[in-house]
């Protein structure tokens, strides 16, 4: 590692202490956090090291932990300068395991045996450690064969699996390994330094950063082509509807890819294919494709922006008495700088709504959303409220800042349902807690949320930065001082759906950061606006604001009576209980709820109900 390579480093780390909520400085606790997650990004399967190589680092006693914090100060990095050394040791031996396996393999035909389940801790010997890497290896060749779908392969198709699968174990293990690229320990231990800080603080690939990106503002430049690696290359696996490559009609799923730009792929590995695509950010981009039927043709296609249609704001209809129920599927907290955004959205699927008929009720089904942007969750609340605080932050040096609506303007009013899972997260708990705590809405689902409450500053976006991270800044809370933190939003009305029995959400992660309170703000006082705001604020924001409503907490013992009854009363429910019951795997469960939908059934029955009574 160079010096310049080690200073850097070193103001990264200050960097991210100087934005961090919790965390200004660097302690021997997070460089014992450090180290761990440095052995773990390595050998997450405990195939490299053994107990005895790795000892000597997780459990350092004091005296070493602070020469290597003092280390550490004056931007020396000898000790992972060891471990790398450890590591490549630990690759070599590794392949040559494999390698023997492997010809054990394509020789005898016989599928590798994984033996009994093994530990979960790092192998205490040499025949421990092989019997780890055969598990991992068996595993390897049975996804590539499921891929395939090959169920008895010949010796040339078990030559090409073993090779494909050696290509993919040296994505990791050349990202760590290889002498020749000197940034890689940095950056790894950058890595672990950023996950030492809580379970959202974070360093990205270039990978990583665009599929953040993607989800975050839901288009891309590209030819609209998604790959994928076999055992006769690189081939498309699917076309982006509305993409470059589905429009020019000369590109089929399964064609297999021979050349980008004049450079032929064949040998090179998958990510040095995809750094080709990459390189030319524009323009005109030539692909030598194969065909079956046709064999050798060259294609030439132009990237364009592609937006992903199918992960926004979608909503359908159904009928009730004089009216309609609208259900909006509400995927993620989306924007972009060319004026998407799931708040526009939001108000198309409801105004849309009411152009179908008479809008009697409303479900927001966010089962699948994770989170986005902090602030289309605020203006996603705000459209179901008159003007008040959504959201209070709460950052470093316990200083306290309100987002709120303060447009005055509801585009829905009447029985509203927030339908929620376990994985519903981050900006979602934001809207289905605010709107909770003022009445406004019934949370139906899983009987918790995920449960994160923090929030996050990321240059994913920027397009610019020559390190992407993203860093926990702060803590968000609703207006009633509520945290979703390790707790989640709790339902209204509890309705499981296939995430229930397992541990999904944020107490299951490393290292969170604790729950707390804040004081509420259902009282607006403007303590926080700055004074050239506060008039606004008190002549068009407090006039309307948002009052605490009670009539769907009034009847919610009733509403809670009549779902438990049509549960335990349900054919498809009774089915779904007993195999909850039988610790099912996830497979099982989705394939169970493949031909009907139960927790949204239950909750248009919710819905009927809080219409009725009204």
């Amino acid at each position: 590692m160079s010096d310049a390579q080690k200073k850097y480093m070193h103001h990264f780390m200050e960097e991210l202490l100087s934005y961090h909520v919790e965390y200004d400085t660097l302690t021997p606790m997070i460089l014992r956090r450090v180290m761990h997650i440095f052995f773990e990004q390595f050998d997450p399967n405990r195939m490299y090291l053994l107990h005895s190589e790795v000892t000597p680092f997780l459990r350092a006693d004091d005296t070493t932990v602070r020469e290597i914090l003092m280390q550490h100060q004056h931007s020396q990095y000898t000790v992972y300068e060891t471990v790398e050394a450890l590591m490549r040791t630990g690759v070599m031996r590794c392949k040559n395991i494999r390698q023997e396996l492997g010809q054990e393999w394509i020789q005898s035909g016989s599928m590798i045996q994984i033996g009994e389940k093994r530990e979960a801790g790092f192998p205490k010997n040499i025949a421990d450690l092989r019997r780890y890497i055969q598990h991992v290896f068996h595993m390897a060749i049975v996804s590539v064969m499921q891929e395939e779908y090959i169920q008895e392969p010949t010796r040339r198709q078990r030559e090409q699996i073993v090779s494909l699968v050696e290509k993919r174990f040296s994505i990791h293990e050349d990202s760590y390994c290889e002498e020749k690229n000197a940034k890689t320990l940095s950056e790894h231990v950058m890595k672990a330094f950023a996950r030492s800080l809580d379970a959202h603080t974070n360093v990205f690939t270039e990978d990583e950063a665009l599929q953040m990106r993607l989800s975050l503002e839901k288009n891309f430049e590209g030819l609209g082509v998604v790959l994928r690696e076999g055992i006769e290359g690189v081939c498309i696996r699917e076309l982006v509807p509305g993409g470059p490559a589905e429009k020019s009609g000369a590109v089929q799923v399964g064609d297999k890819l021979l050349a980008i730009d004049g450079k032929r792929i064949i040998g090179i590995s998958y990510k040095e294919v995809m750094g080709l695509l990459r390189k030319n950010r524009k323009g005109q981009i030539t692909l030598v494709l194969w065909r079956d039927d046709q064999g050798e043709f060259t294609v030439s296609l132009r990237k364009e922006k592609i937006v992903l249609h199918e992960e926004r704001v979608s909503y359908e209809v159904t009928p009730f008495g004089d009216g309609i129920i609208g259900i909006i599927s509400l995927p993620s907290f989306y924007e972009n700088g060319d004026g998407m955004s799931v708040e526009k959205d939001m108000k198309n699927a409801i105004q849309a709504l009411k152009r179908k008929g008479n809008l009697l009720g409303l479900i927001v089904d966010v089962r699948e959303n994770t989170g986005g942007f902090l602030n289309q969750a605020v203006k996603v609340a705000s459209l179901f409220m008159t003007s008040g605080v959504v959201v209070v932050s709460k950052y470093a040096h316990n200083q306290e800042q309100c987002l709120r609506d303060v447009n005055g303007q509801m585009f829905y009013e009447g029985p509203l349902v927030f339908l929620t899972s376990k994985l519903s997260a981050s900006a979602t708990e934001i809207v289905a807690q605010a709107l909770q705590d003022y009445g406004i809405a019934l949370i139906v689902g899983d009987h918790r949320t995920y449960g994160k409450g923090t929030i996050q500053y990321q240059n994913v976006t920027d397009g610019k930065a020559d390190k992407i991270f993203k860093v926990t800044i702060g803590k968000y809370y609703t207006v009633s001082g509520r945290s979703t933190q390790m707790e989640g939003v709790k339902a209204d009305i509890i309705v499981p759906t296939h995430y229930a029995p397992f541990h999904i959400g944020e107490k299951y992660l490393l290292y969170p950061l604790k729950n707390d309170k804040v004081a509420s703000r259902f009282f607006e006082s403007g303590l926080d606006v700055h004074e050239k705001n506060l008039y606004w604020l008190k002549e068009h924001s407090l006039p309307n604001l948002q009052k605490r409503l009670s009539q769907w907490q009034d009847m919610l013992p009733v509403l809670k009576k009549n779902s438990e009854y049509r549960l335990q009363h349900s054919r498809d429910f009774a089915g779904f209980f007993a195999l909850l019951q039988s610790h099912p795997t996830f497979a099982q469960l989705q394939a169970y709820e493949a031909s009907i939908d139960l927790q949204l059934q239950e909750a248009l029955h919710v819905v009927q109900d809080m219409i009725l009574l009204r």
